[in-house]
């Protein structure tokens, strides 16, 4: 355990002062007087000051990030749920859909037609007789 040996740990392989204190088997007050003693501590600890705030803030920003992507998730979820239980809803009222409620579900089979203010069952598709063809505009 030389003062050398101390002071290469410290400002060459960057090791804090704990961890050197554990590997010499010293205090850690003693690595502190010695590091001090050197010229280049002040500068070293100035360094060692801004990569940790650094690290901080990156460490912040990334718990932010990730905040974020949970609350839209969490959002998301929620507005699925909703959409759900609202369907259920429509779907329990009776013992069978509405015209309206079924063009909803359907959305892609009719089309509008604005001259008679009405949706219109795309007849390429093929409709069975309990299909409505017409369905008027609320």
């Amino acid at each position: 355990m030389s003062k050398e040996n101390i002071i290469d740990l410290f400002f060459n392989e960057h090791l804090k002062i704990k961890e050197i204190a554990e590997k010499e088997n010293v205090s850690s007050a003693y690595i502190t007087k010695v590091i001090k003693q050197d010229n280049r501590y002040n500068k070293e600890k100035e360094k060692r000051k801004e990569t940790s705030s650094k690290n901080r803030k990156n460490a912040q920003n990334q718990f932010i990030k990730a905040k974020r992507e949970n609350k839209r998730i969490e959002d998301n979820y929620s507005f699925v749920q909703e959409q759900h239980r609202q369907a259920s809803r429509e779907l329990s009222k009776s013992g069978h859909l509405s015209n309206e409620n079924y063009r909803k579900f359907n959305i892609s089979a009719y089309h509008y037609n604005p001259s008679k203010r009405r949706y219109e069952f795309d007849e390429n598709l093929g409709r069975s007789y309990a299909i409505p063809k017409y369905i008027k505009e609320r």
